[in-house]
């Protein structure tokens, strides 16, 4: 089959999205199928990183295409960042002969869009798969009013490229539920939640080594790595670690980047903190041993996001058995996971603006921890969530006009997909 993979980040960039197809496009390519990517020739996050026009890896067509990098401080540097890659987008779109498949993600905003216009004209079908859903998350972070042109033709957009695909995978019920809601038949919905990361596993040596390199090998360790964005507000996180700050044990250590990474910045030096620190995205050779230095990790999202946004960072914590405390609203798939994972797997949720609790949860862990100077490794978690690429890739290849290769096994068995 010739499948098209429609986002603006893929490798080697780290941002989740970029992790998400690669893994897809890698076992897809596996399969024997043709692969081709169109992506950014920027980094995601950090645009001064810069990837090769043309490339081929793993039997994969990478094109990569070049856009306004404006910045993302304020809205309309991002609105500029988006509209020039789709533009962009368009045209190379132009040039690319009919392909079987289309898989549009989410980033930017309504690729999805160009995804189905594609298939309207040169034929096809469109899986579409939302990693988050916009203008649902402007609106719900305050960018766009619900009663707003820009936001009602949005919408519209967005309607129309679901209203078209063949398929949505959706990452958890709650998503769907806010598809289906939309007017969109939750016959053509599957929940497929995303894939831990393949090469992330506890790592012992490497956490010790990270430890030593950051100057935090005697630290009780709370950190939240990923992106920083006003959908997962860092507020409580803050505040905690302002009124840790006695507690020179204690290192809050954030991990990543996005908009609000200046923001947590601007706070530890205004409140002259010590105890907090920054490290921009890790390589993806780090992962494991970034992962594993943290003795309790810091897991966020926002109220009013239950739908639209899916920290994915928790698969990945759970795959290394690390404690996690969640802040974010009771009704949301993480809260789900806490509530389903035995207590002695060390799991806890807190709400925004409940600081005190919050402190107290990170105090006790870390008296805890220092007791024993290592870092618990939490029990209970379900490890064989190999990802649902079985059943993503059973979808893709349901659509193929063609018999499957006879050299692959029967779709959909773990054995030849995962």
């Amino acid at each position: 089959m010739k499948i098209l993979l429609l986002n603006q980040a893929f490798w080697p960039d780290v941002v989740a999205s970029a992790q998400q197809l690669t893994m897809l496009a890698r076992r897809l390519s596996e399969r024997g199928h043709q692969v081709t990517v169109i992506t950014g020739a920027r980094g995601y996050d950090d645009a001064t990183a810069s990837f090769p026009r043309r490339e081929k890896w793993h039997s994969i067509d990478i094109v990569r295409i070049s856009c306004i990098s404006a910045g993302k401080k304020h809205r309309w540097q991002r609105t500029l960042n988006f509209a020039s890659f789709l533009f962009a987008c368009a045209a190379r779109l132009i040039a690319i002969p009919r392909q079987d498949v289309v898989i549009a993600l989410t980033s930017p905003p309504l690729i999805s869009w160009l995804g189905s216009l594609f298939i309207r004209i040169k034929r096809g079908e469109l899986i579409f798969w939302p990693l988050d859903l916009n203008p649902d998350e402007a609106m719900a972070a305050g960018w766009l009013k619900e009663s707003s042109f820009t936001a009602k033709f949005l919408s519209r957009l967005l309607n129309s490229s679901m209203a078209r695909a063949k398929t949505i995978i959706a990452l958890d019920d709650f998503m769907k539920e806010r598809i289906v809601a939309k007017g969109i038949s939750r016959d053509k919905i599957d929940v497929i939640p995303p894939a831990p990361d393949d090469a992330v596993s506890y790592d012992e040596e490497g956490r010790e080594a990270f430890r030593r390199a950051h100057d935090i090998a005697d630290k009780f360790v709370v950190m939240y790595a990923g992106n920083h964005s006003p959908c997962h507000p860092l507020d409580t996180l803050l505040l905690a670690a302002q009124k840790s700050k006695h507690r020179e044990e204690i290192v809050f250590l954030f991990v990543g980047g996005g908009s609000e990474v200046a923001k947590v910045q601007s706070f530890a030096r205004l409140h002259e903190l010590r105890n907090i620190r920054h490290l921009p995205y890790q390589p993806q050779a780090e992962l494991s041993a970034l992962l594993s230095a943290a003795d309790l990790h810091v897991v966020v999202m926002g109220e009013g996001f239950a739908g639209i946004v899916h920290p994915s960072k928790i698969y990945n914590i759970l795959k290394v058995r690390a404690p996690f405390l969640f802040i974010g609203p009771e009704a949301g798939f993480v809260s789900d996971i806490v509530a389903a994972l035995p207590r002695e797997s060390v799991a806890m949720r807190a709400q925004h603006g409940h600081v005190e609790e919050v402190v107290t949860i990170i105090s006790s862990q870390a008296d805890r921890h220092l007791e024993g100077r290592s870092r618990p490794i939490a029990s209970g978690y379900d490890f064989s969530i190999t990802s649902g690429f079985s059943r993503f890739i059973a979808h893709v290849e349901a659509l193929n006009p063609q018999p499957s290769p006879a050299r692959f096994n029967a779709v959909g068995t773990s054995a030849d997909i995962v």
